[in-house]
């Protein structure tokens, strides 16, 4: 498809504001799990938000760290923040030079994401292999970016004043229950397993 060919794109024109070279690629990487896994659409449209808050902050000549960066992202959109703690998170960014209004207005959502993906960028996903093992894995390598992701959320609102400073242990554990037997698996265990075996006394 030729650059005059492709459908109108907001993530497009994001990307070339705010010079993002390589996000494309980045996204449709992650969405189709070329490189092993997998990540949601709401999640890449996070992953992207940060970026263009990133490099707002870095055309205004600031820097940030990485957990202050999730902070400011999370005070800036989630819905159970107060008004006066996103005032001040703005006020904070505007002394930075950063014009808060258009960078949220930059801001996409999940389905922006999909659009780009799969109209401007012709992404396809890979047909489910139906293979126990990869799934498991699979299921194993969630259960990791999920620990990470928490972490990373704790470090930040720790770092931000919002959350007590304290040793945390994140642990992510998915467990599955037989309803028959009541056995408890691992979830990567039972897929590996093929099920669970506590019918297969009384059908020999």
């Amino acid at each position: 498809m030729t650059e005059s060919s492709r459908p109108n794109s907001k993530v497009a024109r994001v990307i070339e504001a705010y010079d993002l070279g390589g996000m494309g690629e980045q996204l449709e990487v992650a969405w189709t799990g070329e490189d092993g896994e997998r990540t949601s659409l709401r999640d890449l449209a996070d992953e992207f938000n940060r970026a263009v808050l990133d490099a707002a902050i870095r055309q205004s000549d600031g820097t940030i760290a990485e957990t202050d960066l999730q902070s400011a992202y999370q005070t800036l959109t989630e819905d159970d923040v107060s008004s006066a703690d996103r005032m001040r998170k703005r006020r904070e960014l505007e002394a930075m030079g950063v014009d808060v209004d258009d960078v949220t207005a930059d801001f996409v959502t999940h389905q922006a994401i999909h659009t780009y993906l799969t109209e401007y960028r012709e992404a396809e996903l890979p047909e489910e292999s139906g293979d126990p093992e990869q799934k498991a894995e699979m299921l194993e390598r969630l259960q990791g970016r999920t620990s990470a992701v928490t972490e990373s959320t704790i470090d930040g609102l720790v770092a931000s004043g919002d959350l007590s400073e304290r040793d945390y242990d994140v642990i992510v554990d998915v467990r599955v229950i037989c309803g028959d037997c009541g056995t408890d698996y691992a979830a990567g265990e039972l897929l590996r397993q093929g099920g669970c075996d506590c019918g297969a006394g009384a059908s020999e």
